[in-house]
C-alpha cells in the first residue's frame, strides 16, 4: 500500500509543480508555447494540469474513505475541508497589498482554482462515501450526457445555444448572469458555476482508479493503460461533436484528459511498484504539501505584481535584470523564470517534507 500511495503522492506532488510553473512564467505576453492554453477548442499540455490535480484529487478520496466508518463527523470533516479551500481561493481573488487589503467588492472574482477544488472536493466525497462504484459509474456517465445536452440544447434568451465563445453560449451567459462583475473575464469564467458539473466528474474518473489501486487486481499498470486508452478514444469521438474545451469542461475534455491521467499514472505506477524504481522524490515532498504550496506560490506571485519598483512591478524588474538578455528569446526568459519559480517551491515541499511539516486544509 505504502508503495501505491507513493506513486500516486508522485503524481500529485508533478502535477502541483506543474500548476505553479505555468502560472508563473516572467511575462504573459511572452509564453513559452507549450505552456500556452488553447485559445478556446483544443488542448495543450497546459490544459491537462488543472483536471489532472482534480482527478488526483479523486483518487486521494478513495485512500482517504475507503475504510473509515462514515457518521456526522466525516461529514464535517468534509464541508470543513471544502469551507477552507472555498475560503482561500476567496481570498486569493480578493487580496490586495494596499490597505483596507481587499479590493472593491464589485472587482473581487467569486470563482477559481482553489475554489473548484473545494466544490469538486465535497460533490465526490459525498458520492463516494454513499454509493457503490456501479452507481458512480451511471452518474458520472449521466453528468457528461446531461451537461452536453444542456450545453447543445437549451436556447439562450429565445437564440440557438453556442459553443463558441459568444453571449448565446449556455455556460457563458449563465456565469455573467450569475456572478456578473465576479468573473474572471467580463463574458465567462475558465471556473464558472455549469462548468464546475463535468469538472466533478474528472474527479469520480479519478475515484475509478483509486480503487484498481487498492483493489486485488493483477496488472493494475495494464488495467489502467487501457482504461486510459479508451477514455482517450471515446473522448477524442465525442469531440467531432462536443468540441474538446477547457474553458467550458467539456464532456469531451473530461474523457481526455482523464485518459492521460491514467496512462501516466500507470507508468509511474509500473515504475515505483512492479518494477520498484526508486524515482521522483521530489515531486513527493511536494505532492505532501500540494494545496499549501499551491497557495503560497499564488499569493506571493500577486504580492510581487502589486509590489512597485520604479515603473514596473517587483515581478517584473527581478524579470528584467536577471533573465532577460539579447541572446536569447523572451519565450526562453519567460520559461527560466518559471522554472526558478518552481525550483524554489520543489525545495520548499523537500524541507516541509524533511521537517514532518504537513499543511492539512
Amino acid at each position: 500500500m505504502q508503495n501505491r500511495i507513493l506513486s500516486v503522492d508522485i503524481f500529485r506532488g508533478a502535477t502541483i509543480l506543474l500548476m505553479v510553473l505555468v502560472n508563473t512564467p516572467g511575462t504573459w505576453t511572452n509564453v513559452y508555447a507549450p505552456f500556452r492554453h488553447a485559445e478556446w477548442h483544443g488542448y495543450t499540455p497546459t490544459d491537462l494540469v488543472f483536471p489532472f490535480f482534480l482527478f488526483i484529487v479523486g483518487t486521494s478520496i478513495v485512500f482517504s474513505y475507503r475504510n473509515k466508518e462514515v457518521n456526522s463527523n466525516t461529514y464535517k470533516k468534509i464541508i470543513v475541508r471544502t469551507l477552507k479551500l472555498i475560503g482561500l481561493g476567496l481570498f486569493l481573488g480578493a487580496f490586495i497589498i494596499e490597505f483596507p487589503f481587499f479590493k472593491a467588492w464589485e472587482n473581487i472574482r467569486f470563482p477559481g482554482v482553489l475554489q473548484r477544488i473545494g466544490v469538486v472536493f465535497f460533490f465526490a466525497s459525498i458520492l463516494f462515501i454513499n454509493f457503490k462504484w456501479k452507481t458512480l459509474v451511471g452518474i458520472a456517465i449521466g453528468l457528461l450526457v446531461g451537461y452536453w445536452l444542456l450545453m447543445t440544447l437549451v436556447p439562450v434568451d429565445g437564440v440557438a445555444s453556442t459553443l463558441e465563445r459568444a453571449p448565446n453560449n449556455f455556460a457563458n451567459w449563465l456565469d455573467v448572469k450569475v456572478f456578473g462583475s465576479h468573473n474572471y473575464k467580463p463574458d465567462y469564467d475558465p471556473e464558472g458555476l455549469l462548468s464546475t458539473i463535468p469538472s466533478i466528474v474528472s474527479s469520480l474518473l479519478g475515484i475509478f482508479t483509486g480503487l484498481i489501486l487498492v483493489s486485488k487486481q493483477e496488472k493494475k499498470a495494464t488495467l489502467l493503460m487501457g482504461i486510459g486508452g479508451s477514455l482517450l478514444i471515446i473522448g477524442h469521438l465525442w469531440d467531432l461533436v462536443f468540441p474538446i474545451n477547457k474553458a467550458l469542461w467539456t464532456s469531451s475534455f473530461v474523457l481526455v484528459t482523464a485518459g492521460w491521467a491514467n496512462l501516466i499514472l500507470a507508468l509511474i505506477y509500473y515504475l515505483t511498484d512492479v518494477k520498484q524504481i526508486k524515482f521522483g522524490s521530489i515531486f513527493r515532498y511536494a505532492g505532501a504539501n500540494a494545496i499549501i504550496i499551491y497557495f503560497l506560490s499564488s499569493f506571493i506571485a500577486k504580492v510581487m505584481g502589486q509590489i512597485q519598483v520604479g515603473d514596473t512591478s517587483l515581478h517584473g524588474w527581478l524579470f528584467q535584470k536577471i533573465y532577460v538578455h539579447d541572446a536569447i528569446s523572451m519565450e526562453m526568459s519567460s520559461l527560466l523564470y518559471g522554472l526558478t519559480v518552481l525550483a524554489f517551491y520543489a525545495f520548499l515541499g523537500y524541507v516541509l517534507y524533511q521537517r514532518k511539516i504537513f499543511f492539512k486544509v
